[in-house]
């Protein structure tokens, strides 16, 4: 391979800057195979350039002759928040567009290299939410370098094989790539103690168990709890112009006392309406939801259609709306878009926390009211964040208050504590305020001693203790029931926090009031939602006492409309309004909607500029169900529901059909029916099969004989063993098993249901999209494969280790046998149930054995291969293990 560009000239190439001297001492250290445990880096100075860094040192070492790569193949990126697509995001787009230059055509084909799929695409991006929103991309080649970017519960439920918004069948395939061969940087990790002890104990325990592939944690903090340690800026960093611009960028603070907390977002309203004539672009920060409600209300009498609002409690469909197309937060946004032109003049962005991290936004000016140290220093890196202007920061605060009051809130208390800390920083001689730059920050934060950090930083959640116990139980994911020693993994991703309230969610869909009667008996629920996940452009949140009061006022409204809550276990319960917002004896609600998802019928109504208003009735200009409103990054629809007389969507996967009406005769039916009204019996639910949210399965868009197909599933599985360098016994296993996974799939019962009509001349794998699973009556052809197998004198003639792991791997390539097949699953129709509960019984004790072998992430990262190969295999023309030089003749024009 032709020698590598040196990585000043590759970085900027990459990103179109020069790199700073910490990105090359980072990437210097990356290629040496030492992957430091913190980098803490100054808001501000390009921490998210950790993608850019990370890629060139894995391209730089698969580009050296004779040397593997010992770097991640894949870079999970977590946030704190997602309030809008954050920088991480964009650095990675940005990146792969640039891969395609000429002069990185060497960076990009030793990526390309790595991969076992020839893709162009040397790099696949994922950001489990939005357009990039869990594509398929990251997970359909485990060879190819993949950048993950997701929140703390997107990323470490997917970890504890909890999956958030993601089926049971695709949980242990999530954990097995996030937590096996990945590099995983924690942004802000300050702001999420128990998220960064949780990954590593994570780490720790698959040290203590030998797992199968390395997985790293990488912390990124510019306001460190525990002072500074790990890798940070070097001697000639602070000699950078840029850098030293940066970190002594002006912005001057002032703190304005109030006597009554009930006249603080008065006095923030007047303060920011300072600013009205001065052409700039001011933020507000407060702590409380009514407050942000007061000074827009204030802002907007003066300064009408000036004023935005972003807080966490927003509905995802328009908080996305609002950073991709509104003129007034453009004018925040550090990178411009000339799709979407800024507004002109005085502009206001008045948001809560969650406008704080995880958001690339500079502000002229900074309002807000007190909070502890370290988000004060978030948000202080959200305005004059590039050191071009001289920012005024506002800081209203209580004098005095309550001192015994204070003491027992553990938030108030630190708010109290960190106002005198910051009164530590240097005072400017021209106008008197405090000199509040990243330099003078930084310094005062040096000088802390552990105990003023702590009593001025947010508050410790309560962290709870991680076993191997819990870790065996979260793996156990085919257990859809609850099981006692089981918990839900919340309180592990952020803690137990007493002083910060409980929040529910809510969203709409069409199915809660269709499926009424009987027929959340033939539908149940929870596998609707398997079918069709609940995904955060369709929720809002928050905190469950507002949310419950909304609640009420609907159930006021129409008491009778049916509802269903969610658990933190995604089990279901079906009541009315009235049931859901009912008081018992002692005049408190008789249901807990705390930690909960409440999903309304859209008839309820309740939606105002997308947050919750119980007061509203339904309204036909606004979309309450929006299920079907997520598009993937060619703004194709990853998911339909149609109704029968409606035309099928071209491309997508047929994965459930609903009969609504399924005591109505069809000839009565159609007698009644109105001839220009639609047909409303049958409803069909699609997914894409690129980017279907159940298993990562697709469906062949054109029949696929069996042969063919399990010959191409084991090419691919073969392919990746090679890019993975995996050992002889493993190699031969995941070949083995892709080569025999689908051989339960000749039996009539599934021909028959793929309408399959040159059976058994013909036997299929693939139906082109003409699959009903109704008609397979509880069959799993991965049940009937593992017979099959058994039986194979080929197979026999393997090792015992090897039989077990490729038995294991067949029976879970569709997520199920973690670690049984159920009852009414365990049965093969051309065996006797004694032959088949002999399979059945052994199924557990094989996952067992094989877990402690490889460790609960290595077992779930095997069992991926075999997925990812099937994956390939399902398509048109599967590339499985092709040559850099057929690569390169594809590029050129070849085969397609």
């Amino acid at each position: 391979m032709a020698n590598m560009p040196r990585f000043k000239k590759a970085f900027q190439g990459l990103t179109g800057h020069v790199p700073f001297p910490w990105q090359q001492c980072l990437y210097d250290r990356l290629v040496g195979g030492a992957l430091p445990k913190a980098c803490d880096i100054p808001t501000g100075l390009g921490k998210t350039a950790v993608i850019p860094i990370w890629l060139l040192a894995l391209a730089t070492q698969q580009g050296k002759k004779n040397r593997k790569s010992n770097l991640p193949r894949r870079l999970v990126y977590v946030v704190n928040r997602r309030t809008v697509v954050d920088q991480a995001t964009r650095e990675a787009e940005q990146v792969r567009e640039a891969l395609r230059k000429p002069e990185l055509m060497v960076v990009a084909d030793a990526l390309r290299s790595l991969a076992a799929d020839s893709a162009d695409v040397p790099l696949a991006i994922s950001t489990l939410r939005g357009q990039f929103a869990d594509n398929a991309e990251w997970r359909n080649d485990p060879a190819r370098p993949a950048v993950i970017v997701g929140t703390v519960d997107m990323i470490g439920s997917r970890l504890l094989f909890g999956g958030y918004g993601c089926g049971f069948k695709s949980r242990p395939l999530h954990a097995g790539l996030i937590g096996q061969d990945a590099l995983l940087v924690h942004d802000e990790a300050h702001l999420e103690p128990a998220f960064q002890k949780l990954i590593s104990a994570v780490e720790r325990e698959q040290q203590r168990c030998g797992e199968y592939r390395r997985f790293h944690v990488m912390a990124l903090t510019a306001t460190s709890r525990e002072g500074g340690n790990g890798f940070t800026l070097t001697g000639d960093d602070l000699k950078h112009e840029v850098v030293r611009k940066r970190i002594k960028a002006k912005k001057g603070i002032a703190f304005c006392p109030v006597d009554d907390e009930k006249v603080l977002a008065d006095e923030v309203a007047q303060l920011a309406l300072k600013h009205k004539d001065s052409g700039r672009a001011i933020l507000v920060f407060l702590r409380k939801l009514e407050d942000v409600g007061k000074v827009k209300g204030k802002l907007e009498k003066q300064c009408q259609g000036a004023v935005r609002t972003l807080t966490g409690t927003l509905r995802g469909l328009e908080r996305d709306a609002l950073a991709q197309e509104d003129p007034i937060f453009a004018r925040f946004r550090s990178a411009k878009d000339e799709a979407n032109p800024p507004a002109e003049g005085t502009v206001y962005l008045v948001c809560t926390s969650a406008g704080e991290v995880g958001i690339n936004i500079s502000a002229d000016h900074l309002v807000c009211d007190l909070t502890p140290f370290d988000s004060m220093a978030q948000r202080l890196g959200r305005v004059n964040r590039f050191g071009d202007g001289n920012a005024q920061v506002d800081v209203a605060h209580v004098s005095g208050g309550d001192a015994e009051m204070i003491s027992k809130k553990p938030y108030e208390r630190a708010c109290a504590q960190a106002l005198p800390l910051l009164m530590r920083l240097p005072k400017r001689k021209k106008d008197g305020r405090y000199d509040a730059g990243p330099a003078a920050l930084a310094k005062v934060q040096r000088k802390l001693s552990a105990e003023e950090r702590r009593a001025a930083f947010t508050p410790h959640p309560a962290i709870l203790p991680t076993t191997e116990i819990l870790f065996d139980a979260w793996a156990l994911t085919s257990v859809r029931e609850r099981l006692p020693g089981r918990p839900p993994v919340a309180d592990w991703l952020h803690g137990i926090a007493e002083w910060e309230p409980p929040e529910t969610r809510v969203a709409w869909r069409e199915e809660v009031e269709l499926l009424t009667d009987d027929l959340p008996h033939a539908y149940k629920p929870d596998d609707l939602l398997n079918d069709y996940p609940l995904k955060p452009h369709e929720l809002l949140r928050g905190r469950t006492d507002r949310v419950t009061k909304h609640l009420e006022k609907i159930a006021e409204r129409c008491p009778d409309l049916p509802a269903w809550l969610v658990d933190a276990s995604d089990g279901i319960t079906c009541l009315c309004m009235s049931e859901l917002v009912e008081k018992n004896r002692q005049g408190k609600p008789a249901v807990d909607l705390s930690s909960r998802t409440v999903l309304l019928a859209p008839r309820a109504g309740g939606l105002k500029d997308g947050l919750l208003d119980g007061a509203l009735g339904t309204d036909e200009s606004r979309r309450y169900d929006i299920a079907d409103m997520w598009y993937d990054q060619n703004d194709k629809p990853r998911r339909r529901r149609v109704w029968e007389d409606a035309k099928p969507p071209a491309g997508m996967r047929l994965v459930r059909i609903i009969d609504t009406k399924p005591d109505a005769d069809e000839e009565d039916e159609t007698e009644e029916r109105d001839e220009q009204a639609p047909r409303r019996r049958f409803w069909h639910w699609y997914v894409r099969p690129r980017s279907a949210d159940d298993d990562g399965s697709w469906t062949a868009p054109q029949p696929q004989p069996l042969n063919e197909h399990t010959g191409r599933a084991g090419r691919a599985a073969k392919a990746f063993a090679e890019r993975l360098s995996l050992e002889e016994n493993e190699a031969v296993a995941v070949e083995f098993a892709a080569r025999r996974h689908d051989l339960g799939k000749s039996r009539h019962v599934w021909q028959r249901s793929i309408r399959n009509s040159d059976y058994p001349k013909i036997v299929l794998a693939k139906s082109g999209g003409k699959m009903r699973p109704a008609d397979l009556g509880g069959y799993r052809h991965e049940f009937g494969s593992l017979i099959e197998v058994s039986n194979d004198p080929e197979f026999r003639g393997l090792e015992p280790e090897v039989q077990d792991l490729v038995l294991h791997m067949i029976a879970t390539h569709h997520g199920r046998a973690r670690p049984h097949f159920t009852a009414n699953e365990a049965f093969d129709p051309e065996h006797t149930d004694e032959a088949a509960w002999s399979i059945a019984r052994e199924v557990p004790r094989r996952f067992a054995r094989l877990q402690r072998k490889y460790g609960r992430w290595g077992l779930a990262y095997l069992e991926s291969l075999v997925r990812a190969a099937d994956v390939l295999a399902s398509q048109p023309m599967a590339c499985t293990g092709t040559s850099n030089e057929n690569r390169a003749a594809k590029r050129k024009g070849g085969e397609r």
